[in-house]
């Protein structure tokens, strides 16, 4: 699907930037459709703007997306300064993002790394955000899965095909799509790698992500987001998990739902860290709430 614009912007430190604007056909659509927030999707820690694809086909005909590459990922420039490889400066970013593009209402759509930006941008500027989708994170972050996530990223594995990327997709993330077919894998490597110069496929995000949580032996994605889950619990909020997750445990699930007690919850099966959001269960809950809060 490539009915969108290409979106470039400057960072606060002079990076460029990337993101994808999917516009509807505003004339298609009545008064109050018209006037529906703009959605923002926030990928995860090792992926980019193409994670979207399948929900992107699914909302475009009503909402404006924007979807973007995080710096270091997709066509956004690599940082020359890995420290600035953090959450924070990532959700500088956004608003210098929706300040260029004069977004005033926007939902939030975050997967992992994405989920954790929405919370964050919700209590620094809440008259700014309309709604959170979080998928598959929580304010505390299972072990299990942080062991995991620290065993790969910025660890690049040598490949010669796309084939040869799609079993090593396979290896990595085989636990959590055990559904998934051959097919399935190859578009999985086709989304997160890219072509080099010689046409091999290299990882499609800067290695250098990692020395952050190298440099805290971790601890950078150990975060206590509690305080922040806190100021921004008056605000609509749906949470997806995948019920094979090992990154959003469900008892963080339950605890975030007895501080919040109107907060949505959708649990897609069979699926682990983390959901693409094009799962049936996932969509219509997604447009369900989208469609409340609008």
């Amino acid at each position: 699907m490539t009915n969108y614009k290409h979106v470039w912007y400057s960072s606060h430190d002079g990076l460029k930037l990337y993101a994808r604007d999917y516009k509807p056909d505003y004339q298609s659509l009545g008064a109050d459709e018209k006037a529906k927030p703009a959605v923002l999707c926030m990928h995860g820690l090792t992926r980019n703007s193409a994670d979207f694809e399948g929900i992107s086909q699914q909302l475009a005909d009503k909402y404006r997306l924007i979807v973007v590459d995080q710096r270091g990922r997709g066509l956004s420039a690599y940082d020359s300064e890995p420290a600035n490889y953090q959450p924070n400066v990532y959700v500088d970013d956004m608003f210098t993002l929706l300040k260029q593009l004069n977004i005033s209402s926007v939902t939030l759509i975050g997967t992992s790394m994405g989920g954790i930006m929405a919370m964050m941008m919700a209590a620094m500027q809440p008259e700014l955000i309309k709604g959170l989708i979080i998928n598959d994170i929580g304010p505390e972050l299972n072990p299990v899965g942080l062991a995991r996530i620290q065993s790969y990223v910025g660890k690049a594995v040598s490949v010669s095909s796309w084939q040869d990327a799609a079993r090593t997709s396979k290896q990595t993330n085989g636990s959590a799509f055990p559904d998934f077919t051959e097919q399935d894998w190859l578009e999985f490597a086709q989304r997160t790698y890219r072509a080099d110069k010689s046409g091999i496929p290299v990882l499609d995000y800067d290695p250098a992500i990692s020395t952050p949580i190298k440099a805290s032996s971790g601890q950078s994605l150990a975060l206590d987001l509690w305080p922040v889950f806190e100021q921004c619990i008056e605000k609509p909020m749906l949470l997806l998990r995948g019920e094979l997750s090992d990154l959003l445990a469900m008892s963080c699930v339950e605890k975030m739902r007895s501080r919040k007690a109107d907060l949505s919850f959708v649990q897609v099966p069979n699926v682990g860290h983390a959901p693409f959001l094009d799962e049936a269960i996932a969509v219509t809950a997604i447009k369900q709430f989208l469609q409340t809060i609008a």
